[in-house]
């Protein structure tokens, strides 16, 4: 039993730790708090003083990119990580999500009704 649980340990933990998006232009630290799996940006391109320009809430679109959670609240389900949402600071809009890994490289899929996206974001070294 005790081997089961740590199985199923180091299983949830093989997502944690900070990803390279596709594009290249953000790292994303994920983090586990509690039963949940959430993901902060952790460096830009751009910058740290990038803002969140394309939010729809008026009072957000001052706050600087860095530190924002762009995944959260994902729960560990299988080989997945499902039920949570993902943001998107280049269009202000927040997506269903799910992820899972193959191999070394972690599939980040945002949904929207039947239509999705899936990215390849690779873990920084």
């Amino acid at each position: 039993m005790m081997l089961a649980f740590m199985t199923g340990l180091a299983q949830a933990q093989n997502i944690l730790g900070k990803w390279i998006t596709e594009a290249g232009d953000a790292q994303v630290e994920i983090y586990r708090q509690g039963d949940k799996f959430n993901g902060k940006i952790v460096w830009l391109a751009q910058g740290p003083e990038t803002t969140d320009k394309h939010n729809p809430d008026a009072k957000l679109k001052s706050r600087k990119l860095m530190g924002v959670n762009i995944l959260s609240n994902l729960a560990k389900k299988g080989d997945k990580w499902e039920d949570g949402s993902i943001y998107n600071p280049k269009n202000g809009k927040s997506y269903k999500c799910k992820m899972w890994m193959e191999k070394d490289k972690l599939k980040v899929r945002g949904y929207l009704g039947p239509f999705y996206e899936t990215q390849t974001w690779t873990r920084k070294q």
